[in-house]
């Protein structure tokens, strides 16, 4: 039927949200290290625009009353990995001297593979971050 509510609905959006310790610290980060456009705030977080994704950077917080039994907390261990942020980049080794000039902190140099060119680093509460360049995009999802 036309008037069935339909989802994914045509014009919405996805929005990753990570929660942090210190939100003008990662403000800065965001803004001066992944180069992230901050599009609004409200109170304990900022609201980024980077390629073309929508990232949402909160305080961590109690329940409320539509989430009653969740807390929301930055990493607790930053090498226990849950979600990480991933980029699609044209040229991972520029890529990563972009990012290290700007203060980004990898785990190691990018790393080759067959399939593609990765190195990962972390925002000051140490969420996940992977730049990668495919070179055989047939050989990996």
């Amino acid at each position: 039927m036309a008037d069935e509510p339909t989802f994914p609905p045509a014009d919405g959006s996805v929005t990753h949200l990570l929660v942090v310790s210190d939100v003008a610290r990662s403000r800065a980060w965001y803004r001066d290290v992944l180069g992230a456009e901050a599009t609004g705030a409200y109170e304990g977080s900022v609201v980024f625009r980077v390629l073309g994704a929508w990232l949402l950077v909160v305080e961590g917080g109690g329940p409320t009353a539509d989430k009653p039994a969740t807390s929301f907390a930055p990493p607790a261990d930053p090498d226990r990995i849950s979600t990480e942020l991933i980029f699609g980049v044209p040229d991972c080794l520029a890529a990563y001297e972009a990012l290290k000039a700007r203060g980004a902190d990898f785990l190691t140099p990018p790393v080759t593979y067959d399939w593609e060119i990765r190195a990962f680093f972390r925002d000051p509460d140490g969420h996940l971050f992977e730049i990668t360049e495919r070179r055989h995009a047939a050989a990996r999802p």
